[in-house]
This record gives structure tokens, C-alpha cells and sequence, in this order.
């Protein structure tokens, strides 16, 4: 049995990830908290998801969630993330990071604290169909080659911080792989005014922000007298939460060291 603690357990994130949890005989929640100041404070985490009494009253801070857990699963903000993740070495205890948004260094950092102390699976989406999505692009972007031009288009809820997604990014990645080139060169992030020709190279990405939207994205192919379209479109947080879940069972027993939903999927070879 995985002990798991959920980071911003009261977000609607949050909420899912313990539903999800409560579905799964393997996984048991152990620990919920949110950040110190916040209204849900000592209420019943699964009263507070509509579950009922669990017993697990959120707290304030992973400083004070008791220290029986085995994984942390953290879809917050990149500031805090980093802040669990250094917590979580001190603790040996493995991750799962859903947090988009982290900088290069926080990145860095992140790796380095899960290559000394613990195991860890960071991805830009735990979704099952979007890690096959990932796969696709880059497949189909070796596949055409430089006589297809590559453009992005994602959509999120109005509340999202961060833009473009990371899912976006990673898909920007996965087709500059499939093509052969350096993305962080190629990436085109955002168009205004007048640009000029779109240059051979380049990788459009372009967001949409509003409403309740929860996540949706589609890669154009864009070649001479045709247009191969691929898409995700998801229409609640189930996905991302049962990922995550999958996730956090599948790193028990696994060395110290950062992982991908590709891993956890076994999707590495395909």
C-alpha cells in the first residue's frame, strides 16, 4: 500500500487527485495540506471533496503533515513546488509533480534534489492520451519532414497562470526532436504586428485563455495543398488526476532519479 500527501489539496486539482485516490486499492491517503492562511484549514479533506468523513483534516504546509507518506503528488505553483521538493529530500520522500511553469533553474534544481534523494515523475501533463499525443507528434513530425510547417494552438480556462502550457512546450519539443532541430531556437511564442514571412525553421505556439475550458491542444501540419491535424481535448481533470495516480503507485520501490509519464506508460521505446 502507497501512503500518499496532496500539495493544495483543497484546489480543484486537489479535489480530484483524492477522488481518484479513494478509487484505487493500492494507493491510501495519508496526508492533505494547503498553504498556511487558507479557508479549508482542519476541515476533512474527503468531506471537503463530497466524499464524506476520511479522517485526513488538511493542514497547514508539508512541515506539518505527519511523516508516514511515501509520495507526494503536487499540481500547485513552481515556487512552491520547489519548496516541496527540497522538504522531500529531507525526507526521502518520492514525488510527482504535475506543476507547469518552472523555470530552467528551478528545473535544474528539481532534477538535481531527485537524482540525490529521491525518485521523482515530472511531466508537463499526466494525462494517458496526451503522453500518447507527445509520442504522435514526434512520430508524424519525422515522418513529413521540413516540407510541413509545425503550429501549436492551445486553450486553457481563464484562471491558468502560465502560458504557453506546458503541454505546449512539450509538444513544441517532441516535434522539434522528430525534426531535427534545436526547439529553444525555433520557438515562436507569440506573433504582433508586422513579422514578416513565417521562416522554414520556425515552431508556432499560440494560447487561448477563458472560461472553464480545461485543457485542449492541436498541432497543425501545415504543408502545400493539405493539413494534418492532431489533437487532445480534455473535458474534465479525471485524466490528469488518474495519471498522476498511476504514477504515484508505480514509483514505489524505484531508484532515486527523475522519471516521465513515458516511463510509468512504458512508451520510452515506441
Amino acid at each position: 500500500m502507497v501512503q500518499v500527501l496532496v500539495a493544495g489539496a483543497a484546489g480543484r486539482m486537489g479535489q480530484q487527485i483524492i477522488k481518484t485516490i479513494q478509487q484505487m486499492p493500492d494507493l491510501r491517503l495519508a496526508g492533505a495540506f494547503e498553504a498556511e492562511g487558507h479557508a479549508a484549514i482542519g476541515r476533512d479533506a474527503g468531506e471537503l471533496c463530497g466524499l464524506g468523513q476520511l479522517g485526513v483534516p488538511i493542514s497547514a504546509g508539508l512541515q506539518s503533515v505527519p511523516a508516514q507518506g511515501d509520495v507526494l503528488i503536487d499540481f500547485t505553483f513552481h515556487k512552491a513546488s520547489i519548496e516541496f521538493a527540497r522538504l522531500a529530500a529531507e525526507r526521502g520522500l518520492a514525488m510527482v509533480v504535475g506543476t507547469t511553469g518552472l523555470s530552467a533553474e528551478e528545473e535544474a534544481e528539481l532534477l538535481s534534489l531527485a537524482n540525490q534523494a529521491f525518485p521523482c515523475v515530472h511531466t508537463s501533463n499526466m494525462a494517458v492520451g496526451v503522453n500518447v499525443l507527445f509520442k504522435l507528434v514526434e512520430k508524424t513530425a519525422h515522418i513529413l519532414g521540413d516540407a510541413y510547417d509545425v503550429e501549436i494552438v492551445e486553450a486553457h480556462h481563464r484562471m491558468k497562470k502560465d502560458a504557453p502550457s506546458g503541454t505546449a512546450i512539450t509538444l513544441g519539443k517532441m516535434a522539434a526532436a522528430g525534426l531535427g532541430r534545436n526547439f529553444d531556437e525555433v520557438a515562436v511564442k507569440e506573433r504582433n504586428g508586422i513579422i514578416g514571412a513565417r521562416s522554414n525553421a520556425e515552431i508556432g505556439i499560440q494560447s487561448i485563455r477563458g472560461g472553464d475550458i480545461v485543457g485542449e491542444h492541436t498541432v497543425y501540419f501545415a504543408g502545400a495543398g493539405e493539413r494534418l491535424e492532431i489533437s487532445h481535448r480534455a473535458t474534465s481533470r479525471d485524466n490528469f488526476a488518474r495519471g498522476a495516480a498511476l504514477a504515484a503507485a508505480w514509483l514505489k520501490g524505484k531508484a532515486n532519479g527523475m522519471y516521465t509519464m513515458f516511463d510509468v506508460l512504458n512508451l520510452q521505446d515506441i
